[in-house]
């Protein structure tokens, strides 16, 4: 709009802008320029989460996998650190966890470096798990217990080896059975079994 005519409001304010220091119009200006911006940030927004779903389909057929491989044998459930808390889970209602507890500590233990460290932590493990009537008591034989207790004197990262593959070899042959017939996980597997069935449907 324009005006000749004195005292026009157009007139006025293109005085007024004309006197406002350079600074002012330039911050004027960025924050047009920002303005632009946030107004575009919707649309951005949507491919955003739409990109997000694809990922979160994609986690969801992973971990439905990821159950149905559990069956497949032990060492596929203790890869998974869901298996491995679904099983504990399942240990707990049986009162056994304490086995899976110290395979774990194990594992951790193997990752010792430090040899001082190495040598407090067999001792906390061994009290913990393996001494008779430990707190949480595994179930090995005396002789496996003995061999233990003795390599505490020269504490490596191999001293819980035999009492570690004893554990496990008990909860494979007996827990691990009955996690796989138990209610909680024929429910896990069944939904597993149907959301690969709804993924496959849906790419073809």
């Amino acid at each position: 709009m324009s005006c000749w005519m004195p005292g026009c409001p157009a007139l006025s304010m293109c005085r007024g802008l004309a006197a406002l220091p350079i600074a002012c119009l330039e911050r004027a200006k960025d924050l047009k320029t920002r303005l632009g911006i946030l107004l575009h940030k919707p649309e951005l927004g949507h491919r955003t989460g739409s990109s997000s779903k694809l990922q979160l389909g994609s986690r969801r057929r992973d971990s439905s996998r990821e159950v149905l491989e559990w069956r497949e044998s032990f060492d596929q459930l203790l890869k998974s650190k869901s298996g491995v808390n679904a099983f504990h889970t399942f240990l707990k209602t049986e009162f056994s966890e304490e086995n899976l507890d110290f395979w774990l500590a194990c594992e951790d233990f193997k990752k010792t470096r430090s040899k001082t460290k190495l040598a407090s932590k067999a001792n906390r493990i061994f009290e913990e798990f393996v001494q008779s009537e430990a707190p949480r008591e595994v179930n090995i034989d005396h002789e496996t217990r003995e061999i233990t207790r003795k390599n505490l004197s020269g504490a490596t990262s191999a001293c819980f080896n035999e009492a570690q593959a004893k554990t496990r070899t008990l909860m494979e042959k007996d827990s691990y059975p009955r996690f796989l017939k138990s209610a909680s996980y024929q429910d896990m597997s069944r939904q597993a079994a149907g959301s690969r069935g709804t993924s496959k449907r849906s790419h073809t």
